[in-house]
């Protein structure tokens, strides 16, 4: 693939060979980011799982220490007091059975991340052919699925983030914004590693973790020791 003139010379700037410290990789990160927007900051990890094996699966969540830096909007599926509990938490589509009408008639969906009370998801399974290739299906995995909507909807407010493998058994994160700046990056990148870390799957054999590279949107991969 033929790339572009600013991108092969940022690929000069950094060593493909070599894995940089945490502290390094971060501070070249943002100092080779030239692009005329705020590029987003994205932690990519290799894994040595077998994606196949159901107790090799990587899937959790994280409040990183200081967001993203993107504003998710938030769909809550509940009824009677629970809607208001939502609206009160900030969430910006609240609704019940009319809501899942909706999007099974348009197949249109305006939201970033769902969540349900558990006696929606018989009545959501409608639309679960909607949401589900869009990852927006409620889970108890992702704690999408809860009695406490107001707690749930405040965290995703303050950036709680859901994970997964992809089916290759790998990791793609999105960290934040080159504009947080160089400690705010590493504290956002220290806190995604060491939580993958600490919930290593039961069933993962040898190496888990076998490499670790982070690069902004229209920057190139930088491979970090962690």
């Amino acid at each position: 693939m033929k790339r572009s003139k600013r991108y092969s010379a940022l690929k000069e700037q950094v060593d493909s060979t070599k894995v940089y410290s945490i502290e390094d990789a971060v501070r070249m990160l943002v100092g080779i980011a030239n692009s005329k927007f705020n590029e987003s900051v994205e932690v990519h990890m290799r894994t040595g799982i077998d994606p196949k094996q159901a107790d090799q699966q990587i899937r959790g969540t994280i409040i990183l220490p200081h967001g993203t830096g993107k504003e998710k909007r938030i769909a809550v599926f509940a009824e009677g007091e629970k809607q208001e509990d939502a609206k009160a938490a900030g969430a910006d589509v609240v609704g019940g059975q009319e809501l899942i009408d909706k999007i099974k008639q348009t197949k249109e969906v305006d939201f970033d991340v769902s969540v349900a009370t558990p006696e929606m998801m018989k009545k959501m399974a409608s639309v679960a052919k909607v949401l589900g290739p869009k990852g927006l299906m409620p889970s108890p995995k992702t704690d999408t699925v809860t009695v406490d909507i107001k707690e749930t909807v405040e965290q995703l407010k303050k950036g709680k983030l859901s994970f997964k493998n992809d089916t290759t058994g790998n990791l793609h994160q999105l960290v934040g914004k080159v504009s947080f700046g160089e400690e705010k990056l590493r504290e956002n990148i220290e806190a995604f590693v060491q939580n993958i870390k600490d919930n290593k799957p039961t069933g993962a054999k040898g190496e888990f973790i076998k490499s670790i590279t982070i690069t902004s949107t229209m920057g190139v991969g930088i491979k970090v020791n962690l």
